[in-house]
Order: C-alpha cells, then sequence, then structure tokens
C-alpha cells in the first residue's frame, strides 16, 4: 500500500520514535541494564555517566516514555527495551511497597526509599495499567500506594513527609517529626499527586484520592512553597524555588482542581502559573530555579509547563491552547537532539570507567535525547554564570520528553457527544478526524472527516484574527467574518461535516519580532506565527532555530500516521 502524501511539517508522533533511541540507547550491559543518567557531549571525547538518580527516578521515566511511544506509533519495535525497564523496576520494590535506591557503598550511597523517585515509579506504573490494564501494574501500585499513605506523618490538618530519604529502618530523622518539618512539599509530595490522581480514576482507589487532598491541602495552605501572588518562594528550603519540582506540582493540583470542581484551587494554579509564564520566554524555556540554576533549562520543565497548560485549556480556559502550541513547536522539539556533527565519541573502551562512565558511541547513544540542561538559542548551557556547565542530556528529560509530546499529541483532538474540538494545529490522525497542518509554510489546516460529526470546531490563532478567515468545504464555505462561524467558546464552528469529506481551514500567518529575557540577557526572536524562524544572537555548540526554514507552500513528505484503534488519556 502507496504511503499517503502529506505535508512535511512537525509530526508529534514521529519525534516520540526518535526519542526512543536514547531510551534504549541509555542500558549500561555491564550494570545489567541499569541505564546511565548524565551525558557530557562538550567533553572530547563525550561521556555517558552513572548517577543516583538510576533507579527508580530513571526506570519509572523510561519506562513511561516506553509505554507513550508505543500508543503514539502503535510500533511495538521497542518491546524488549519496554521490558527491561518494568523488569528491573518491579525488581525495586521492598517487602514495604516502597521501591529502594540500590546500594553503592563505595561511593556512600546507602539503599533509600527516596521521595522524588516515588513519583516517577508511580507515574510509569500508572501508565502501564492505563495502556494495558495489566493486573501485576494493579497489584504493585495498589502496594504502593498503601506504603506512601503508611509512611506519611498525619497530624490533624496535614500530613508530610519529614525527610528525602526512607529507609528499611523508617525515617532517618526522628527529630524532624517532632519539630514539624517537612523540607519541600512539592518535591516530596506535590508532584505525586498528578499520578495518585490518575490512579485513582482508572481504579477507584481511595487511598490515593485521600492522598491528593492532604497533599494538596499541604501545598496550598501550609507549607509556603508559593507566595501569596503565585510566586515560587526562593528560599534554599525549597530547592530555591525549582521550577521542575514547582510546576509538576501544579500539573497535580490544576487536576485535582478540575476533579473536585474546586474553582478556588484552580484560581490558585493560574495565579501561579501565570507567573511562572513571566520567568519563561515565549517560545518555552524556563529557568532551573531562582538560584544557581538560573541559567540553565530542563526539558523536565517545560514538559510540566505543557502539562499544566493542557488541564486549565481542557478545563475550559482555552486561551492556553495557544501557549501549549507556542511551546510544542518551538522549546521541545528544538530541545531534541538529531545532530550529531558536534559531538566526539571515543573509537573503543580503553578510556571507561565500568560501572560509572563509557566514551564509546556516546552520541550515536543519545540521538533523539532531549536537552538536560540547555541555553534558549543552545542545546547546551555553557555560561560562565551559576554553575557553569554541568549535564547536556539527562535521562529525566529524555523519558520527560516523550510525555510532553504526548500530552500535545494526546490534546490535538478532543471529541465529546456532540462537539468534536481541534485544539492545537499539528499534524495527527484520530477515528474522527484527520488534522493536517502546513504552518508554519502556509495558514492552510486540512481536516478529514472519517464520522458523520455533529459539529467540529477549530481553534484559530488570535494572530490570525478573523475577517480573512476561510472555510472551503463540498456543502459550500464560508468566511470567518460571517454570522454564525464563530462559537460561544471561540473556536470556529463547523457544522454537520460528512465522513469522506475534507474541510480546509485557511489564514493569513504573520511575521513578527519580540524581545525575549531570560537569565538577564536579551534574545531577538523572528516569529512566524507561533514559530520561531530564527533568534539572535545564535547559540554555539548545537544552535537552536537557526536552520529553520520557511517555504511559499509546505512541502510534502510519505508518512502514514498512525490512528489508535483505542483511544487513551491522562
Amino acid at each position: 500500500m502507496d504511503m499517503p502524501d502529506i505535508p512535511d511539517t512537525v509530526l508529534l508522533e514521529e519525534r516520540a520514535a526518535l526519542a526512543m533511541n536514547a531510551v534504549a540507547g541509555l542500558p549500561d550491559e555491564d550494570m545489567g541494564g541499569i541505564p546511565y543518567f548524565s551525558a557530557d557531549l562538550l567533553a572530547r571525547p563525550a561521556v555517558l555517566r552513572h548517577g543516583d538518580w538510576d533507579w527508580g527516578s530513571s526506570h519509572g521515566r523510561l519506562l513511561d516514555a516506553c509505554l507513550l511511544a508505543r500508543h503514539m506509533t502503535g510500533k511495538d519495535t521497542w518491546r524488549d527495551v519496554e521490558r527491561g525497564f518494568r523488569s528491573r523496576l518491579t525488581g525495586f520494590f521492598g517487602a514495604d511497597g516502597l521501591s529502594y535506591r540500590l546500594a553503592r557503598p563505595e561511593v556512600g550511597w546507602p539503599a533509600n526509599a527516596n521521595l522524588i523517585d516515588q513519583r516517577a515509579v508511580l507515574l510509569s506504573l500508572t501508565t502501564w495499567f492505563v495502556s494495558d490494564g495489566d493486573p501485576e501494574a494493579r497489584r504493585l501500585v495498589d502496594r504502593h500506594v498503601a506504603a506512601l499513605k503508611r509512611i506519611a506523618i498525619k497530624e490533624r490538618d496535614v500530613w508530610f513527609y519529614p525527610a528525602s530519604e526512607y529507609t528499611r529502618d523508617g525515617w532517618p530523622s526522628p527529630n524532624a517529626i517532632a519539630l514539624h518539618l517537612a523540607p519541600d512539599p512539592a518535591s516530596f509530595s506535590g508532584r505525586l499527586i498528578m499520578p495518585l490522581l490518575r490512579y485513582h480514576q482508572a481504579t477507584g482507589n481511595e487511598d490515593a484520592l485521600e492522598l491528593c487532598g492532604w497533599f494538596a491541602r499541604l501545598i496550598v495552605h501550609k507549607s509556603g512553597v508559593f507566595n501569596e501572588d503565585g510566586s515560587f518562594n526562593p528560599a534554599r528550603a525549597y530547592r530555591s524555588g525549582h521550577f521542575h519540582t514547582r510546576l509538576g506540582t501544579l500539573e497535580g493540583l490544576a487536576r485535582y482542581a478540575a476533579h473536585t470542581g474546586d474553582h478556588e484551587l484552580t484560581a490558585f494554579v493560574r495565579r501561579a502559573y501565570d507567573w511562572a509564564l513571566g520567568q519563561a520566554t515565549a517560545f518555552g524555556w524556563t529557568p532551573g530555579d531562582l538560584a544557581d540554576q538560573r541559567y540553565e533549562h530542563e526539558s523536565c520543565s517545560l514538559v510540566d509547563l505543557i502539562g499544566t497548560g493542557t488541564t486549565l485549556a481542557g478545563s475550559g480556559h482555552t486561551a492556553y491552547w495557544g501557549v501549549v502550541e507556542r511551546f510544542l513547536r518551538n522549546h521541545l522539539v528544538e530541545s531534541q537532539l538529531l545532530d550529531l556533527s558536534w559531538v566526539e565519541s571515543a573509537p573503543d573502551a580503553s578510556g571507561d570507567e565500568p560501572g560509572w562512565t563509557t566514551h564509546v558511541r556516546v552520541g550515536e547513544r543519545v540521538l533523539g535525547a532531549f536537552a538536560g540542561y540547555g541555553a534558549p538559542n543552545d542545546y547546551v548551557c555553557d555560561v560562565e554564570l551559576g554553575r557553569g556547565h554541568t549535564a547536556d542530556v539527562q535521562a529525566c528529560c529524555v523519558g520527560s520528553g516523550v510525555r510532553g509530546l504526548f500530552w500535545g499529541w494526546n490534546s490535538i483532538v478532543t471529541a465529546g457527544d456532540r462537539v468534536t474540538r481541534v485544539n492545537l494545529l499539528l499534524t495527527r490522525a484520530t477515528r474522527q478526524v484527520t488534522v493536517l497542518s502546513h504552518l508554519p509554510h502556509e495558514g492552510r489546516v486540512d481536516l478529514d472527516v472519517h464520522e458523520d460529526l455533529p459539529e467540529l470546531r477549530m481553534r484559530v490563532p488570535a494572530w490570525a484574527g478573523y475577517a480573512r478567515v476561510r472555510v472551503s468545504r463540498e456543502t459550500g464555505g464560508f468566511e470567518g467574518g460571517q454570522a454564525g462561524a464563530w462559537a460561544p467558546d471561540g473556536y470556529l464552528s463547523i457544522p454537520a461535516p460528512r465522513k469522506g469529506e475534507r474541510v480546509t481551514v485557511t489564514f493569513p500567518v504573520p511575521e513578527t519580532t519580540s524581545t525575549e529575557v531570560a537569565a538577564g540577557r536579551e534574545y531577538q526572536v523572528r516569529w512566524r506565527g507561533d514559530d520561531v524562524i530564527g533568534i539572535s544572537p545564535e547559540g554555539t555548540a548545537r544552535p537552536m532555530y537557526s536552520g529553520r526554514k520557511v517555504h511559499p507552500t509546505a512541502p510534502r513528505r510519505d508518512y502514514e500516521l498512525a490512528r489508535p484503534a483505542k483511544e487513551w488519556t491522562w
């Protein structure tokens, strides 16, 4: 069968497939498949390193990526990789139901159940159950949730974890309990809300929902992690306002607010989210924190912004779809490593330190990875300020990057009983409609309808206006200035499209410029619609955005879009 001819524009499912090269490339055969955590690509030769995040954190993130990529692409190509992560991850569980890091006494790492790890573990096991309905996943999560509830310190008006590590002998610091200390509740508790809630929604587990309620109360009313105006508390005790953990907490709170109908909590999330957007660039670069990490961007933080944005937009605050689309089109896909011309690998393993580092095929192994610490205009963050150059790839960002692609892909089309909505103008096939985007080359979106629909709506970007929007269809077109062209939610309304019909929407795409400030430095940014087509100054190690080209009409390619027989969402 011939492959369909489609516009050669960004495909989120294809990017997920490319990222799986890095997911599959990180496991270290000398360590029984335990993945390397980080890569320094500026080193000569480049180097992959193990770290103390190798266990539940990395396995959870990377297993989650395997499952999401399988759903997005419809491919079983990486089943063996997926099985490896699943097998090792389940082996980290202790008899108490928590996931433990293995001891490395030679560097002083004791075995412990790190609270940050538990979120990644719970995330992947929940995805495993939602994806496959595997009773083994449910058994593990039920025990895990019960353990998370059991070890929480329970006061009359707050539950909390008093330290970052729980041991097989209990909490390592009884004094922390006595003093009511809760170090960085966003890191240890807040980020658990999102997977806990999704697991409750999938299974009805009441302990998971109860933990969500107590953790939401801790974050909003007791912790001081967020200031009254929504800004992040920069105190060192709160990891200096660490963006990834704060934004991941907001993602969970946004979902919990939607689930419980708590409009006050939604308003809290929006204040903090809007404040965070003010610290980021319009194309998606975020500071790592409010102190020494503010010069370096984690892809994990951008994924949290995307996830929170889709949740808020899906709850009716539809202006955030434009934010999500800018982030997807720009810094998420631009932060993916697709060019190895600047990376030098070693010809043999003579310089390796088995069990700790390797220099062999480093670039080839991490091709497709998302930036671990990046600059606004460069895959690499190599500045004299803050912490300077640290890591260019991190396993957490590899896994998170795929989740960010999934957040977007899963949100392009949302279907209800009466209305099917196209929220993001990116190419994707669903049971109801296939979206073929010609952006940024042309202001054109083709909608191929696969079922008779009562109504199809499409979000038109604010910069496109409405007067020059045109809709072409077999039953007669209409213009954006025409009465009845728009629905009450601000979407373009296409009434009663029929199976087999193609609806084409066209609109102008303006080119504009903006000045973006990141970590105190100004960048001049050229835009075409929602796409960045150039940044000045350019990067140096692996520049971002400088290779983007725009054509009068969108180039074409042969590509078979995945269309899942069964959709599942987060």
